[in-house]
């Protein structure tokens, strides 16, 4: 296979002018550009991510070939176009047009692939979809526009929070999921439950996902959530959030720090996520329960 492009190299071989980039706004595995094309008759190389296009402004006859056909649309605003990663392909359109491009990583999709699937992915293809209309993905993309237009606080996280949400979606719907055929325990071992059990807990202040816990045990991320679900009852995300309300509900006790620094250091996103879960578990805000406990 080529070598893998990143979306940053693309307008070596579509030249268009950038109108809009995240590239600066410290975004994790997704990004985003808007462009304003001519007509073009170009050859993409294999790339990095997986791609959506959201048209934004003109209508234009558009071409599109990869794995061995033409595909022939009339695209204009409201459309969407998905190529997947690491495929060569040939588009051809005629009038000028102004898109926005959103690319998620192949880390992304496959992690959250992982999680809905509760297996260790091999490869995930996206569909090969020229043109759809579907509201939902306009939605997600029209709002991580704004967020790139805007740049409000806690940015990368809302980004974060609506790619993996696009991801699920397209997963659902536009996309061919490929997972490893393995073999594993049906748990963990006395030793290795001490192992993850002192993991998590020295770690609750940081993210933490499959991939790390099961590195902990020299397993992959399917094999981990299997043998956890099997040892403790219930998946490895929803054990380390019941820590980290233990920990919560601990500091608020026993410690004066504000309940906002409480969030940080159990691995809250922020105090509202702290305080949802928390009233959600123990039937009252964390502000509630401190003044009950005192």
């Amino acid at each position: 296979m080529s070598e893998l492009i990143p979306f940053g190299s693309l307008p070596k071989w579509v030249p268009g002018k950038i109108l809009l980039a995240s590239d600066e706004l410290g975004w994790k595995n997704v990004a985003l550009r808007a462009y304003h094309y001519e007509g073009q008759d170009v050859v993409v190389p294999p790339m990095r991510d997986f791609m959506l296009v959201n048209y934004k402004s003109g209508v234009t006859p558009m071409q599109r070939r990869f794995e061995g056909r033409w595909r022939k649309e009339t695209l204009s605003p409201g459309a969407c176009s998905l190529l997947t990663r690491a495929q060569q392909a040939y588009w051809n359109w005629r009038e000028p047009i102004d898109v926005t491009h959103l690319y998620l990583s192949g880390r992304l999709v496959s992690a959250v692939a992982t999680e809905m699937t509760d297996c260790e992915v091999d490869h995930v293809d996206l569909h090969d979809v020229l043109r759809v209309e579907d509201p939902l993905i306009n939605m997600m993309m029209g709002n991580i526009i704004r967020e790139a237009r805007s740049q409000g606080m806690g940015g990368p996280l809302y980004v974060d929070s609506l790619s993996q949400a696009l991801a699920v979606h397209l997963l659902r719907h536009y996309a061919q999921i490929r997972v490893k055929r393995t073999s594993c325990k049906d748990s963990l071992s006395v030793a290795q439950q001490a192992l993850v059990r002192e993991y998590i807990e020295a770690h609750l202040s940081e993210p933490m996902d499959l991939n790390s816990l099961g590195a902990q045990l020299g397993m992959g991320a399917c094999r981990f959530s299997r043998a956890f679900r099997a040892s403790f009852g219930r998946p490895p995300y929803a054990y380390v959030i019941e820590r980290r309300l233990a920990k919560a509900r601990r500091l608020l006790a026993h410690s004066k720090l504000p309940i906002k620094a409480i969030s940080c250091s159990c691995g809250f996103s922020d105090q509202p996520h702290l305080t949802r879960l928390f009233r959600r578990a123990y039937g009252v805000p964390p502000a509630t329960y401190r003044k009950s406990a005192r």
